[in-house]
């Protein structure tokens, strides 16, 4: 084994070290996906999903290079390892992996606009923390226009 030294950057992740504890972040990632994405505009938006937005397989016109969908689609679910507040509309849009239409690519341009917003945005993990797991559920029964399914 050899010492490395201190965690800087791992697999995409930025790791600094403070003395309440660390903090990952993925904002050299986002920056190179994004000018590869060819968002390079200022426009940015405060929320990744419309409010009730729902999504059907049929929605909107097929899309035409599904491959470029999939790519960004894959991209955005990695970069949920640090940004769980994209994970639900970066889930939603990855259902439609095998038949991309324009308004699920809509989507996908719109949760790139919300990362742009939130570039600096990460995880926390406190050294101070008590180690008490804290959750919620918000139950939306039946809701999924697709299978009718809860989210």
């Amino acid at each position: 084994m050899k010492d490395l030294g201190t965690l800087n950057y791992l697999l995409e992740l930025e790791v600094t070290s403070f003395s309440d504890g660390y903090y990952l972040f993925q904002t050299k990632y986002i920056s190179n996906f994004l000018s590869k994405a060819g968002i390079t505009d200022n426009k940015t938006i405060y929320t990744p999903l419309e409010y009730n937005a729902k999504l059907t397989p049929l929605d909107g016109e097929p899309v035409s290079n599904t491959t470029r969908y999939r790519q960004l689609v894959s991209s955005l679910i990695y970069l949920t390892a640090t940004r769980p507040d994209i994970s639900h509309a970066v889930d939603m849009v990855s259902k439609f992996m095998d038949g991309p239409r324009s308004v699920h690519y809509a989507v996908v341009l719109r949760i790139l606009q919300y990362v742009k917003g939130t570039l600096y945005h990460g995880l926390h993990y406190s050294s101070r923390s008590s180690l008490e797991l804290h959750a919620y559920s918000d139950v939306d029964w039946a809701s999924d226009p697709t299978d009718q399914c809860s989210i």
